[in-house]
């Protein structure tokens, strides 16, 4: 019902907006898109693996020349019907399932108190770092990570955005965001890629799992988060020094607690999952060189305390005095980790566009020995004065044990074709295929081969 009532009071607003700006110069500009993603598993009997249609609405609404509105929203229609029981088919949201999102909607005044000062306030997608969208320092919105294909995707945060441009060539911005948000983890087949492999002590069987989530209290000191970036041009290079107070979006596991359930060595596990607070000092910049696009982009992340994870036995040992526990270091604070990224791009004159990128530690790695080397390479070529794109080369390859390549690998290929009918639509079929050894994130996805459909149509 609330949906209902959101979507009504959307389009209201929508109708009022235009009939106000009949009468005025400044009118309200109303742009989107439609969108949609169909993907089945190549593996019989191909399960249907993805179901979204989206539909994007921006309005942007400039005033008197110093100020303007913006949002973008997304009314959905995702997932598959969860259809268990006759008492389901009363529901509309499990027959069709659907839902409003708000990605960004903030207000942005120029020239606040002083002409060089602007400032934003309200949803927004604060986007830092230069590479193509692996970005170890963009940390301030929260990880998008409903679809582990769509690589950089973040959602809006509620933040105070400032910049102050010093002069044409540096600037300085400064970021408050009073509410933490965590990640919002992978749907639908992709739901458990995420969750860490259970390795058991001798002799015990997993049976279950539950988790209790630890958030931080919504008091401005414990989860507010903050950010400062100094961005520059100088001979030709942009580039810019950050650094942001702010929580790792990813929960961990504190403490297991170990309980036994038969006597043949089963067992249930109760976690207590917390989220780390993170100083993160980055650094980016891009150029051109010789007619070849050039990023590179480091992020340093410091842990406030040590992570600690606690395995609580006690149950197994009703007798003993004192818990029986033991303790494992998952963040060392004297220890920071780095994550980078290295590429390029390069615009051929016969229509063919190649993009390069070496990238030391993906989104949900954290601690030195934990990162691992990703090399993505995608090369496109297009035709028909620019309406057919076929990409044959896309996709990665991964190694997270180099001294045991040949068992400690991924590898995805993602090659696509793409046509444009009209100036504002394309249509896109591509193929996914992924395969490797060892416990990495993209060899466990080597049973979800796949073939996607898209269609996008703006407005």
């Amino acid at each position: 019902m609330k949906r209902i009532k959101l979507f009504q009071l959307l389009v209201l607003l929508i109708l009022t907006s235009g009939i106000a700006n009949a009468q005025e110069a400044n009118s309200l500009k109303l742009s989107g898109e439609l969108f949609t993603d169909q993907r089945f598993l190549l593996k019989s009997p191909n399960d249907w693996a993805w179901n979204e249609n989206r539909l994007t609405l921006n309005l942007d609404k400039r005033v008197a020349g110093n100020s303007k509105f913006y949002s973008e929203v997304w009314l959905r229609n995702i997932g598959l019907p969860k259809i268990a029981s006759s008492s389901d088919l009363y529901n509309k949201g499990i027959i069709d399932p659907y839902n409003l999102e708000i990605r960004e909607a903030y207000v942005q005044i120029t020239g606040f108190l002083t002409k060089n000062l602007d400032l934003s306030i309200g949803r927004q997608r604060i986007v830092w770092g230069t590479a193509d969208k692996l970005n170890p320092t963009d940390n301030l919105n929260p990880l998008d990570l409903e679809d582990i294909l769509d690589f950089g995707r973040r959602r809006g945060s509620d933040a105070i955005n400032l910049n102050y441009y010093i002069n044409n060539d540096f600037s300085l911005q400064g970021i408050f965001i009073p509410f933490f948000q965590p990640a919002n983890m992978p749907i639908g087949i992709f739901a458990n890629i995420l969750n860490p492999t259970m390795e058991m002590p001798g002799g015990m069987v997993l049976k279950s799992v539950s988790d209790t989530l630890m958030m931080p209290k919504y008091n401005i000191g414990e989860s507010s988060s903050a950010g400062l970036k100094f961005k520059g041009f100088a001979q030709g290079v942009n580039f810019s020094l950050s650094y942001v107070w702010g929580y790792d979006g990813l929960p961990f596991a504190t403490k297991n607690t170990f309980v036994p359930v038969d006597t043949l060595g089963g067992v249930k596990i109760s976690s207590q999952l917390s989220y780390a607070r993170t100083h993160i000092i980055g650094a980016d910049l891009v150029t051109s060189i010789a007619g070849f696009g050039v990023w590179a982009e480091a992020a340093a992340f410091i842990p406030e305390k040590d992570v600690i994870m606690t395995n609580d036995l006690s149950a197994f040992y009703p007798m003993s005095p004192v818990p029986v526990t033991s303790d494992s270091l998952v963040l060392d604070k004297s220890k920071p980790y780095i994550k980078f990224v290295i590429g390029g791009d390069y615009f051929f004159s016969n229509g063919s566009y190649l993009n390069v990128q070496y990238l030391h530690g993906f989104i949900h790695e954290r601690a030195k020995e934990n990162l691992n080397d990703y090399f993505f390479l995608r090369y496109e070529k297009t035709f028909l004065n620019e309406k057919l794109k076929i990409t044959p080369i896309g996709g990665g390859f991964i190694i997270t044990d180099w001294d045991n390549i040949q068992d400690n690998y991924a590898l995805v290929y993602m090659p696509e074709i793409a046509y444009q009918p009209t100036v504002n639509s394309e249509i896109t079929v591509s193929t996914t295929i992924f395969d490797g050894k060892g416990d990495n994130l993209f060899s466990n996805l080597k049973d979800y081969n796949m073939l996607i459909f898209k269609l996008k149509y703006s407005f």
